[in-house]
């Protein structure tokens, strides 16, 4: 029997506990190369005004790293206690990249880290340097190895996993295949260049601060110069990223895209609907609908969902329906029939262990081939009856779980568009500081000044924005595909799960006020109390 209150308040601290955790990830992950960068040009021109730069804003970095690895942890812990179902089911998999990322990625940060912040007095120039650009790198290491095992749990392949029928367990058969997924390589892309297009947002914006207060101009003027450009060669290397991220969502999760998109009923030439109000349809107004009427109100641009998705502006894209009840003619299965199918798989899996423990070899051999049959070849990738048992346990729910096929779509289509609208503002923003910087401009352009400073909050609402989108568009799964959410969860009572959501809420209130005061502490005091 399902407990779906005990699933919702678990999901629900995994959530808050990820987004809490997410606001800091991206700033260390770009305020570090930013950190090195005002370094390497004070290690290069040997001037003491670089290395106050370095100092206040590496103050800052270090505000957030610490709180930020405290936050990780108890995430980390979550997969133990509120998810041991899935971390029974996948940990041999999972587990892989997140050892790596503990072994090598956190213990490269720790160390270099302390010499970083710590061995300003103590070692040289060029090892605090190197210091700094290693503690950058061993952060982005860190995010490639989550991203890794995130890029796994939303298109898990049998290019780098079997399904081991005498555990029940998934196991990793190819690292390689694992590590160079394009799932989770252009996810990583994708999180990076968002990160330090959001340190770059934070420095223009304090530097315009200071710029707009007639205070610390020349530490303004420099940090700002450095800024504009980068956060313009990051917010550009984002949309390009994200254009082939939406390419594999299209191609890899196509619940996930016809959500995003409003997208009802499959067609050619879909397109993406720029500004929109998603109607409230139930399942049966999808399955009468015949033509789009996803929209109370919509302004589409024709054909780019397609031209996105799959390069040609004339293919055509599957939509919710299409989805659920299936689509003969573009060889589309309908959730019935991948039910029907996981079931089997279910009942194969039982069969195999019945024989095994009656010491039936024959019976074990027929279960397990036709456990590992293959049912379908999608583009010439072969599909085993293995990799659809997880559709077998919506079986368990009304309507063989229809209702729960496909993930919530206003929600995922407001986070969706509003990530990408902020990202289009970073751009702009950019570009109008890069030319207001290199013309001279910036220095008096007070509404160019104000709107970097105002906009100094949106990089943590667009990329918290864009990791619902993922997460959020993943449902109802954990493992695409693989393992539902609702078999994920650990069968423990709700009141455990209601205490540590309060009790980790009242924390990160805690630390998020401290985090808040202490950096506002440091940019009031400016450059001259950062050391």
């Amino acid at each position: 029997m399902i407990d779906y209150s005990m699933l919702e308040w678990a999901r629900a601290q995994f959530a808050m506990t990820a987004i809490f955790h997410f606001f800091f990830v991206p700033f260390t992950l770009g305020m570090s190369f930013m950190v090195a960068y005002f370094e390497t040009i004070y290690v290069k021109t040997g001037k003491a005004e670089w290395k106050q730069i370095t100092q206040f804003w590496q103050l800052l970095f270090g505000i957030n790293f610490a709180i930020g690895l405290s936050t990780g942890i108890i995430h980390e812990f979550e997969f133990g206690t509120n998810w041991s179902t899935y971390s029974w089911v996948v940990g041999d998999l999972f587990g892989a990249p997140l050892a790596i990322e503990g072994i090598v990625a956190f213990f490269m940060e720790a160390t270099f880290a302390a010499i970083a912040f710590f061995g300003w007095k103590r070692v040289s120039k060029g090892v605090h340097l190197t210091s700094s650009w290693l503690l950058a790198a061993g952060s982005n290491l860190s995010a490639l190895w989550i991203l890794i095992a995130n890029g796994f749990m939303q298109h898990p392949t049998s290019a780098f996993y079997t399904f081991n029928i005498d555990t029940a367990r998934l196991e990793l058969t190819d690292f390689m295949n694992l590590i160079m997924q394009p799932v989770a390589q252009v996810k990583f892309l994708h999180v990076v260049t968002a990160s330090y297009t959001m340190a770059a947002v934070f420095v223009l914006g304090v530097s315009s601060l200071y710029l707009l207060k007639g205070k610390y101009t020349s530490f303004a003027k420099k940090s700002a110069t450095v800024a504009a450009a980068s956060g313009l060669i990051a917010s550009i290397a984002v949309a390009v990223i994200g254009d082939d991220h939406a390419y594999e969502v299209t191609n890899t999760q196509p619940t996930k895209i016809a959500s995003m998109e409003g997208l009802i009923v499959g067609e050619k030439s879909a397109p993406i609907v720029a500004i929109g109000i998603p109607k409230s349809l139930s399942i049966e107004d999808i399955k009468n609908t015949t033509e789009g009427d996803g929209f109370s109100i919509e302004i589409p641009i024709p054909g780019l969902l397609s031209l996105l998705g799959k390069r040609d502006p004339s293919a055509f894209v599957p939509g919710i329906k299409d989805l659920i009840y299936g689509n003969d003619k573009y060889g589309i299965w309908s959730w019935d029939r991948l039910v029907a199918q996981g079931q089997r798989a279910i009942k194969d899996l039982e069969a195999y262990h019945a024989a095994k423990k009656a010491g039936n070899e024959a019976a074990m051999k027929a279960a397990e081939e036709d456990f590992h049959a293959i049912v379908a070849n999608v583009d010439g990738v072969k599909v085993e009856r293995a990799e659809l048992m997880g559709y077998g346990y919506f079986a368990e729910l009304p309507n063989n779980g229809i209702e729960h096929a496909f993930p919530p779509v206003a929600p995922l289509f407001f986070s969706f568009h509003l990530m990408v609208g902020l990202g289009f503002w970073f751009i702009l923003l950019f570009v109008l500081a890069y030319l207001g910087v290199t013309k001279g401009t910036f220095w008096d352009s007070k509404g160019l000044q104000k709107a970097a400073v105002y906009s100094i909050p949106l990089p943590w609402i667009a990329i918290s924005f864009g990791w619902m989108s993922a997460e959020i568009g993943r449902q109802p799964w954990t493992v695409f595909g693989v393992l539902p959410t609702f078999k994920s969860v650990t069968p423990i009572d709700l009141v455990n799960v209601q205490a540590t959501f309060f009790m980790f809420l009242v924390a990160f209130v805690v630390l998020g006020i401290a985090e808040l005061k202490m950096l506002f502490t440091v940019v009031k005091n400016g450059p001259k109390g950062a050391h």
